[in-house]
């Protein structure tokens, strides 16, 4: 049985419940709102083929909009069984933790991401830094919450969109508080981004 959200601890960073609220097709809806952000960005539609899809959204919205719910009880982020726990909010990830300590995985940025030139927005690679550190020292780390007090990140070559890239991060130390981490963005074997973050561990009670 799922547990009471209402009885989470408030003020805090707290860690998602799992949850299956949203039933065996909740994956199937969150990767439908993909394509459709995919397609929002590239289709090249006669006008009224844009507004039938408008009013068809819409109508989406109106179905959807009587249940809308707090971070607590919404399934999202928190479908453990799922892809990026059901979280349309990050840059589709599978992710690891390798036999040698460190976060491994891949990453795919969608048409979504584009920014120009068949180039990913460099925002949505700070968005996917941001994500893959944050995890990687919440998995090798005992600390359960922490936020971000620095990211930087380097860019080294042009990060092309719908394509399967490799990442791999690693904690570099933790002094007290503070856990410092740094990863990469790679194609094959060359290394198209890098960065760095400070993740400071949370006091009892901190938001």
């Amino acid at each position: 049985m799922e547990a009471d959200q209402d009885e989470h601890a408030g003020g805090g960073f707290n860690p998602p419940v799992p949850t299956r609220r949203g039933g065996p097709d909740y994956g199937r809806f969150i990767e439908a709102v993909r394509t459709l952000q995919d397609l929002t960005r590239g289709a090249d539609a006669p006008d009224d083929v844009v507004s039938k899809a408008a009013e068809l959204i819409e109508t989406a919205n109106r179905l959807l909009g009587p249940y809308d719910a707090d971070e607590w009880h919404s399934p999202s982020g928190r479908r453990m069984d799922l892809p990026n726990r059901g979280n349309i909010l990050q840059v589709p990830v599978d992710l690891v933790v390798t036999e040698a300590g460190r976060v491994g995985g891949t990453a795919r940025f969608r048409r979504y991401h584009l920014g120009r030139n068949g180039a990913v927005h460099g925002g949505s690679l700070a968005h996917l830094f941001d994500s893959l550190l944050g995890f990687t020292a919440f998995k090798l780390s005992e600390s359960k919450r922490q936020r971000t007090a620095f990211l930087h990140v380097d860019y080294r070559n042009i990060v092309p969109i719908d394509r399967t890239l490799r990442v791999d991060a690693g904690i570099d130390r933790i002094e007290g508080r503070k856990i410092f981490v740094a990863g990469r963005l790679l194609d094959g074997d060359a290394v198209l981004c890098e960065a760095e973050a400070l993740f400071v561990m949370l006091k009892p009670g901190q938001p």
